[in-house]
């Protein structure tokens, strides 16, 4: 339970999308617990009403905004900077934002599938310009390690692989259709493959709703307990679950995250 959550005074830590749901009371809790945290979200007025609200139920404890575009790199690589402008370290991300079965016609800024763009490309981004401050942060936590927490969703189980030839806009993603792009983007949230350093590690998530749904990630991201956990997929609560047997070829794992290196090098 969140009151089971340790004292995280001296953690930094990114939720992203974190106006609403999920991400609100992730961001809620760690605030209860003392953890200076960004609420990474595209709208400032919308995340205004939420820091507010926020405010007044932990107490006078307030979240940090940090605008945040997923479906635009140019924004991920902004705020990533404005990020590492006032900060030196990071301990949890929490890749908390995404998009759900969105018109078949909607493209990202750069021209990719609006689903895979958001949920995989820009998170990949932020990760990865957010790396020198996420190994600062392992230095300076008990475990040596960083945190990254994807949230994928039982949907992976729905697709086996990735078709790479319906990330950008071909017939064959309009062929494919919205919510297999959907699955194809989850399943890729939850794929394993390196993560480009010993010292941090990731976990993917499958969601569920209201405060209840925050306590899976929250195991995740903060819990000591969780340190073994590397590449795991995680069903409530807190519980080792059943990922596609496609999940765990690394060879596919190798060739997404090449994929993502090639596509996003700036």
């Amino acid at each position: 339970m969140v009151r089971d959550i340790p004292d995280l005074s001296g953690w930094i830590i990114i939720v992203t999308g974190g106006n609403t749901g999920i991400g609100y009371e992730i961001i809620k809790a760690v605030l209860l617990k003392n953890a200076k945290v960004y609420m990474a979200t595209r709208s400032s007025e919308k995340a205004a009403v939420a820091i507010a609200r926020l405010k007044v139920e932990t107490g006078g404890k307030e979240a940090i905004f940090l605008e945040l575009d997923l479906a635009s790199l140019s924004s991920v690589r902004n705020a990533a900077n404005d990020f590492k402008q006032k900060e030196s370290a990071l301990h949890v991300l929490f890749n908390n934002g995404g998009v759900m079965n969105t018109p078949i016609q909607l493209l990202t800024t750069d021209g990719y599938d609006l689903q895979f763009g958001t949920n995989v490309i820009g998170h990949y981004v932020l990760f990865k310009e957010l790396l020198t401050p996420l190994l600062a942060g392992a230095q300076s936590s008990q475990d040596k390690k960083a945190r990254i927490v994807n949230m994928s969703s039982s949907a992976q189980m729905f697709i086996d692989t990735i078709h790479f030839d319906t990330i950008k806009d071909t017939p064959k993603r309009r062929k494919l259709g919205s919510a297999k792009l959907y699955m194809q983007s989850k399943l890729s949230q939850s794929w394993k493959h390196k993560n480009g350093s010993t010292k941090t590690y990731t976990l993917s998530i499958h969601v569920t709703f209201s405060s209840l749904g925050a306590l899976t990630p929250l195991y995740a991201g903060v819990s000591s307990a969780s340190g073994d956990l590397n590449g795991k997929y995680l069903i409530p609560w807190a519980r080792i679950g059943k990922m596609r047997p496609e999940a765990s070829d690394l060879s596919v794992g190798e060739k997404l995250w090449k994929w993502l290196e090639d596509e996003t090098k700036s």
